[in-house]
């Protein structure tokens, strides 16, 4: 599908008593002394930066967040980052036919443009669609992965009403740290890797090389116009998908006041799908980002960053020209990390972000750029058992105007493994270039989409391991719909407007614990994602988010060996609106087994989709079946 329209594009039921039995284990499984999530997949003294823009310790984080290290990416073994997303609390997954297909993240209900993503700090994603291509990063290259759910555009501007994914790519363990792997598995796919990683007294470097290819399944078996749906044809082949990526980073410690680190990212793609007015799609996305840290004092922090990111894309119609749509987004920042003011104890940062978007290709827009720029200030406090983090942004926007945000939250520790957290924020998303300029549909006159949030947590850390529970509202007003009423010379079709609001509540719970040589995990995520507009549409649920999500994942090492076992199971979901269009419940099982035949040497084994069940995360766009992948690794010890 065209990244320049991509938004949305369909299930089969499973048994009801089986989803109920998955849902059941994973809660019985989560409240004595469970899994993942929040707080967990990580040691306690990992330092996280995400959820403040600072570096904290993960039990100083007040946010309802998740940290996937690489440790548990090899444990999992994904085929892809979708994968390994998939059941964490809070995210829902859509994916339009398969491997390398245009993939959507739904963060705690809220709209696939309303999760806000970061790549070593640089904002990625489409200006003119407003999603990142998470299809086309390969896992190979992510060193950790930072999940911050809530609000959080008092810290990072637009977009960031469900949350922020920070993806952090690969770095250096060791003096010299070379890797390497080859994986073949069904449907033809072949995937390497290859790259190295070393640090010395002052500096350091990591490179990444990748390459994974498939002939894929038959994405889509959609249905002719009239009364068509999904891809509006049937063209009943396989679609491949091949990507080629690379991954350089290194930095540089000049003396003990100033370092400085650079990175860059690209990833390059060839992907065959099913559609009406292009099958074919040569894709790129690129991230380019630079940092300079200055120390003048113990309490003084002073950080200056640029970045750019690009998402590039040319789509055919079999093997005939059809349309460019090229985003480019110049960053750039400076902050300070100020450790006391006026005497007073805490951590206070004060920043300023810079942003220019461009959109260059076939399609002519209205207005084909603008800038954004934003002031920040952010308090954070401990005293006692008690821990405040509060923030507040204005950002000014060429097209919208002004607009603030703010975000307050709260901790208590009611015991040395007990606390209690509250919040309060706002959030606003800036409409992207195709909700106000893309021909016969863009409305120049939008207003920024807005939400408010509240949140109650309780979270423990017993010597057996960690758990978590978070409740939670987000009302989002001045939703950016397709408006058939819409009339006027720039709208013969109906088009963009701010005509709907929700609201959404739920509740996340999750835990890990480790018995022996076996390490439990498991989450489950209760939504009620409402649509709260005055028209037909009031009360029905939200597109393609499920109310029940839960996964449990069973790992165990003994020696060389290691096992592991995931269950995932969704419950129904709507493809539109109208909640006409059902998409019925379903449950995954995949295994894994690895062996470390040798110091450096490891073989991998994973079957997914072990029961071969058959679903749909968008209507009429097939998933894979059963399938299996072999993996050959070599990675010394650093």
């Amino acid at each position: 599908m065209p990244r320049g329209l991509a938004r949305f594009a369909g299930s089969h039921h499973v048994s009801f008593r089986f989803r109920r039995l998955a849902l059941a284990i994973a809660v019985a499984f989560v409240v004595p002394a469970v899994a993942v999530a929040d707080e967990a997949s990580t040691d306690l003294d990992q330092v996280v930066v995400t959820a403040s823009r600072t570096d904290q310790g993960l039990t100083q984080v007040l946010a309802a967040s998740t940290v996937i290290d690489r440790a548990e990416i090899e444990q999992r073994q994904p085929r892809s980052l979708a994968d390994l997303l998939r059941g964490t609390p809070g995210v829902s997954i859509a994916n339009n036919g398969g491997p390398g297909k245009a993939t959507s993240v739904f963060m705690r209900g809220t709209e696939a443009d309303h999760v806000l993503v970061l790549v070593d700090g640089v904002r990625v994603g489409s200006v003119t669609s407003g999603t990142a291509a998470f299809q086309d990063i390969p896992v190979d290259q992510i060193e950790r992965i930072e999940i911050v759910r809530g609000p959080y555009s008092s810290l990072y501007g637009s977009d960031a009403l469900g949350g922020v994914i920070q993806i952090f790519t690969r770095h250096p363990q060791g003096s010299f740290v070379p890797q390497a792997s080859i994986g073949v598995g069904s449907d033809n796919t072949l995937r390497g890797a290859v790259g190295f990683a070393g640090r010395g007294a002052n500096g350091w470097y990591a490179v990444e090389a990748n390459h994974d290819q498939t002939d894929g399944i038959n994405a889509c078996r959609g249905r002719p116009s009239p009364g068509g749906g999904g891809c509006f044809t049937y063209e009943p082949d396989r679609d491949g998908y091949r990507n080629n990526a690379l991954s350089l980073k290194g930095g540089w410690r000049f003396d003990e006041q100033w370092d400085a680190d650079a990175n860059a990212t690209r990833s390059e793609g060839r992907n065959h799908y099913d559609g009406t007015n292009s099958n074919f799609a040569a894709s790129a996305t690129q991230v380019l980002g630079s940092r300079v840290r200055y120390k003048p004092a113990q309490d003084v922090l002073l950080t200056a960053s640029l970045g750019r990111s690009e998402d590039l894309s040319t789509d055919e119609k079999d093997g005939v020209y059809a349309d460019t749509f090229n985003t480019h987004r110049d960053l750039a920042s400076i902050q300070a990390d100020l450790g006391r003011i006026g005497g007073a104890m805490g951590l206070t940062t004060v920043g300023f972000d810079w942003q220019r978007d461009r959109v260059v290709g076939s399609t002519d827009y209205l207005v084909d750029a603008r800038r954004n720029h934003a002031l920040f200030a952010q308090w954070q406090q401990e005293f006692g058992a008690n821990s405040i983090q509060a923030s507040l942004r204005r950002d000014e926007n060429s097209q919208f105007g002004g607009k603030t945000t703010g975000s307050l939250q709260y901790g208590y520790a009611l015991t040395n493994t007990l606390q209690v957290t509250g919040s309060y924020g706002t959030a606003f998303k800036a409409p992207t270039f195709n909700d106000l300029y893309y021909p016969d549909y863009g409305n120049p006159d939008l207003r920024p989409e807005t939400s408010r949030n509240v949140e109650l947590g309780l979270r423990g850390t017993p010597g057996w391991g960690h758990w978590s529970i978070n409740a939670f509202q987000n009302r989002i007003d001045h939703l950016i719909v397709f408006d058939a009423s819409l009339t006027g010379p720039l709208f013969p079709f109906g088009g963009a407007n701010n005509v709907d609001r929700s609201r959404i509540r739920g509740v996340e719970l999750a835990g890990d614990t480790t018995l022996g040589d076996w390490r439990l995990a498991g989450n489950a995520t209760w939504l009620q994602p409402e649509d709260d507009s005055d028209d037909a549409n009031h009360g029905n649920l939200l597109p393609r988010r499920a109310r029940r999500t839960a996964r449990v994942d069973v790992d165990r090492s003994v020696g060389a060996l290691s096992v592991g076992a995931s269950v995932f199971t969704s419950g129904y979901r709507y493809d539109d609106t109208s909640n006409l269009h059902r998409l019925g419940g379903y449950t995954l099982t995949d295994l894994r087994l690895a062996y470390a035949f040798a110091t450096a040497w490891k073989v991998e084994l994973s079957a997914n989709n072990v029961f071969d069940r058959h679903y749909e995360t968008a209507r009429y766009f097939n998933q894979p079946g059963r399938n299996w992948l072999l993996t050959l690794r070599y990675q010394p010890r650093s």
